[in-house]
Formats: structure tokens, sequence, C-alpha cells
């Protein structure tokens, strides 16, 4: 990924934060609230990071529906007898979002005399995505060989809406299995919490009143040696971290088609949880 204003911008904060929160907090009496506030930290730095990607994800999105209204303009324009080259200079001007630099910049290429051909593998291959690089891919080529050029802008213009209306049923589909898969994670994190806070002081205060701490120390398991339930706890966190990110993984393949959207789901997920453990521990632990 390519650093900008805003990852440098997300980073100085974390930094800048990391220093307080060193001098405020650590070697204090209660260093939960420094790991707390390290946990903060850590998504203000990841932030930018994931708001790009979210920001690229939707950007491809408006680019597909986008090209979809374009093709269909081109089929029009095909099929009243104009040149395919003529057709895409005369949609130069027409907005269509955030596809319209794109298709400013194939016109401008055609007029300075280079080939249809080429100039729309550029275009292609500048808008990156699997949808248009195959619609184009079709277009190209058809122009190439010289057959029907309108039958195949009009394929091709159906075919991109036959993928873009089943994404749309995909994901209306499936959105009950996401808004399960939140519901199961936030269970999870209340079992985790219940465990740490309840479940665990109450086994050490009843292994405590029955004289059995001893016999337990030697498989380290509480209050043995240097054990604690706080130690015993801490693989719950890492349990919830990698629970949240596969979990966030999965929801974004199921909902979108891609392990790319799944990366703001497990943002969502691993931040909760670890503000959620984190806070728990700082104000209730």
């Amino acid at each position: 990924m390519e650093f900008k204003k805003i990852h440098w911008i997300g980073i100085g904060i974390a930094l800048v934060a990391i220093l307080a929160n060193f001098l405020l907090f650590f070697n204090k009496t209660n260093m939960n609230l420094f790991y707390f506030f390290d946990g903060i930290i850590i998504i203000i730095a990841l932030f930018p990071f994931v708001f790009s990607l979210m920001i690229e994800s939707n950007k491809e999105k408006e680019n597909n529906e986008m090209f979809l209204e374009f093709a269909r303009n081109l089929v029009e324009s095909v099929k009243s007898g104009t040149p395919i080259s003529k057709s895409i200079l005369n949609l130069k001007d027409k907005y269509y979002g955030s596809l319209t630099v794109y298709i400013q910049k194939l016109a401008n290429q055609i007029a300075l005399g280079i080939p249809v051909k080429d100039a729309l593998e550029i275009f292609a291959r500048d808008v990156n995505s699997s949808v248009i690089t195959r619609a184009v891919t079709l277009i190209s080529q058809a122009e190439k060989a010289g057959g029907e050029i309108e039958g195949i802008l009009e394929s091709v213009s159906k075919s991109v809406s036959e993928i873009e209306k089943l994404k749309k049923e995909r994901q209306s589909a499936v959105y009950g299995l996401v808004v399960q898969g939140y519901m199961i994670f936030f269970i999870f994190i209340a079992i985790m919490l219940i465990m740490q806070f309840k479940i665990l002081p109450m086994t050490q205060n009843t292994l405590q009143d029955q004289g059995s701490l001893e016999d337990l120390s030697g498989i380290g398991f509480i209050g043995g040696g240097s054990s604690s339930p706080t130690e015993v706890s801490q693989p719950m966190l890492y349990l919830l971290l990698v629970q949240g990110f596969f979990t966030g993984m999965v929801v974004g393949k199921l909902a979108e088609g891609n392990f790319k959207a799944g990366v703001k789901h497990s943002f969502i997920m691993v931040g909760i949880s670890l503000l959620i453990y984190l806070g728990a521990k700082a104000f209730l632990g």
C-alpha cells in the first residue's frame, strides 16, 4: 500500500500518544490503564490504513456501476452508426462519478491517435477492476477483429449488469449471516469476560479455602508459584484477537465476495475486543 498523507498523520498522532501514555501511566499503580491506552493508540495508528482500504473498495464499486452506465451509452451510440472511437470521444464530457477522469484520459488518448485497443487496455489497467478488465478485453478484441461491435458491446453491458445484480442479491441474502457473525462474536467476548472476572477468581478462592494451591503449583494452572488469575486469563486476549480477525475476514468474504472487504470487519471486531478487554481490566479488574 502506498503511504499517503493521512497515513503519516495517523502514525504521527500515535507516536505522540505513545510518548504521553508512557510519561503519564507507565510504572503507575494501575498499569492496566497504560495497556488500555496502548490499545487505543494501536487502533488510532491502524485506522488510516483501514479507512484507505474502505475508500478504495467503495471507489471500485462506484467504478463498476458507472462503467455499466458508460457501456450502455456506448451501445446506444454505436448502434446509431457512430464508430466506437468517435462514440468514446462524444461521451468524454459526460459525468460518470469517480470513473470520469479515466474516461476522459481514454478519450484524450484516442484523440491523440492511440489505437482504441491500446487505449482500452491502458484504461482497464488504470481502473484496476476485474469486472472492467474482462469487459474491456472483450471490447478491444471485438474492435480489433472488426466484427459486430454493437453486439459485443451490448453483451458486455448485460454481463456487467448481471454481475452487479448478483453481487447485490448475495449481499442481501447473507445479511442475516453477517449479523449472526457479529452477535456470536459479542457473545464470545461476554463469555471471556465472565470467565476472567467471575469464574477464575471464584476458582482461586475455592482452591485457597481447600488448601490445594500447592498441589496445583506443579502444573502451573492457578495460584501455583507466580501464577494468578490475571496470568491465566492473558491468553484469552490473544484468543479474542484471533477470533475477531478471522471472523471479520469470513464475514467480509460472505458479504462482498473477497477477503479485502473483510479487513474492515476484522478491524472493527479486533478493535472492539481490544478496547472491551483492556477497558474491563483497567476499570473493573
